[in-house]
């Protein structure tokens, strides 16, 4: 096999790294399982380099991968992988758990920024007594709760077997769109605290910036979604 691909989580220390490669005979996509040696070295053919400087999710590694005549046994074909088709089974899931993702830094955000409400007095009073916070308070539960309602629908509908691509994918969009915007409002609240961390929102901020790009953005989920409204695909 030959081949790069950028932004692979802590594909540099994987024990089993899952390979889709497409199959130049018929042109569809195979998987293919690739393990470490014996002595626990990579295969020869198989690169990889951590990219640095991230701002966010910076607990995994993320490495550029490199495949350079890279040979797996055919025993390490996964039978269950025959074309893109079964690739895409795949991302509904990743895409699903994005959702939930996202959900939980929009909660932590939003019970900091209420915690934050509360705790912090200017002009001699709790600034959660102002207008302007509870609004953004109001607002912040308001999405939260709708984000809430999406993933446990999500999650009844996969246990059933009835989630479907466009599903995870408009649950993803939703989910990522309001996360990125509770956390920035959670931000804002705090002031300049915000960029602490020590204050812990800014963490979920920049991580949230991450998770908006991964599993497909905000556009590419957009137009999965308008596929499944319309019938016409968008894509070229």
């Amino acid at each position: 096999m030959n081949g790069r691909k950028r932004w692979i989580g802590n594909a540099s220390m994987a024990d089993v790294v899952i390979i889709f490669a497409r199959d130049e005979e018929d042109a569809k996509v195979k998987a293919f399982v690739m393990e470490r040696n014996g002595d626990g070295s990579y295969p020869d053919g198989y690169h990889t380099e951590v990219i640095t400087g991230k701002i966010g999710k910076r607990a995994i590694l993320q490495p550029d991968i490199t495949l350079e005549g890279l040979r797996v046994p055919a025993d390490n074909r996964l039978t269950g992988c025959h074309s893109f088709k079964d690739v895409t089974r795949v991302l509904t899931s990743t895409r699903s758990g994005a959702s939930w993702e996202s959900l939980g830094h929009a909660m932590a955000a939003y019970e900091i920024a209420v915690d934050y409400a509360k705790t912090r007095h200017q002009f001699g009073k709790p600034i959660g007594s102002f207008q302007l916070v509870q609004n953004k308070l109001a607002n912040m539960l308001a999405e939260l709760t709708a984000m809430q309602l999406i993933c446990f629908r999500l999650a009844v509908l996969a246990e059933d077997g009835r989630m479907t691509g466009p599903m995870a994918s408009l649950a993803k969009m939703h989910t990522a769109q309001k996360a990125r915007w509770i956390c920035s409002e959670a931000r804002d609240m705090l002031g300049g605290n915000g960029v602490l961390l020590e204050n812990h929102v800014a963490r979920h901020m920049t991580d949230m910036e991450v998770v908006s790009t991964y599993e497909g953005t905000d556009s590419i989920q957009s137009l999965l979604v308008g596929r499944e409204i319309t019938g016409f695909s968008a894509f070229s």
